[in-house]
């Protein structure tokens, strides 16, 4: 029953969420980038840094902040990573560090996970991102640019962000 309220509110806080986004500055060129991805999409933080490199970005500036269903007690260094613990029953995001990741005015945030998951699809309509991509199977009312692609499949994303980034001016 809990989970069921707590869906309700999340769906709310999304639809408030878009409805008070700022697109104003949406064509901004690219400078930064974040992936927001799902911890079950097992693939090695260093392909992220494979792709930012391909779109001309220095690992300064990129950000990496991943999700897992569940918690897991096993040691890691990452510090950015949040549960579905760490939202309240009324959809509010109870973590700091990522509250701290969705408050960076990114050129472009990647929602990196493949199927509906109402608590990054909350993160993604909370971040203050400029330009969002997604993947096709997501709400498309979160993101600006959707590929179809398989996420693992990462030497076809570096190609279609470069392809699209160039048609949109973000990168030279």
């Amino acid at each position: 029953m809990l989970k069921r309220i707590q869906k309700i509110f999340l769906k709310r806080s999304i639809d408030k969420n878009l409805e008070n986004r700022d697109v104003s500055k949406i064509n901004d060129q690219l400078h930064t980038i974040g992936f927001l991805v799902d911890k079950e999409i097992n693939i090695a933080f260093e392909k992220f840094y494979e792709i930012s490199k391909d779109l001309e970005l220095h690992e300064k500036d990129v950000k990496l902040f991943f999700f897992s269903e569940v918690n897991t007690k096993t040691p890691t260094l990452h510090q950015n990573k949040i549960n579905n613990k760490h939202f309240s029953w009324n959809g509010e995001i109870q973590n700091k560090n990522a509250n701290d990741f969705l408050e960076i005015p990114f050129d472009v945030l990647v929602g990196y996970y493949r199927t509906k998951n109402s608590y990054l699809d909350l993160m993604i309509s909370k971040s203050n991102a400029k330009f969002k991509v997604g993947f096709k199977e997501i709400d498309n009312r979160l993101f600006d640019l959707l590929i179809d692609v398989d996420p693992l499949n990462t030497t076809v994303i570096k190609k279609e962000l470069v392809k699209y980034f160039r048609v949109l001016n973000k990168i030279n």
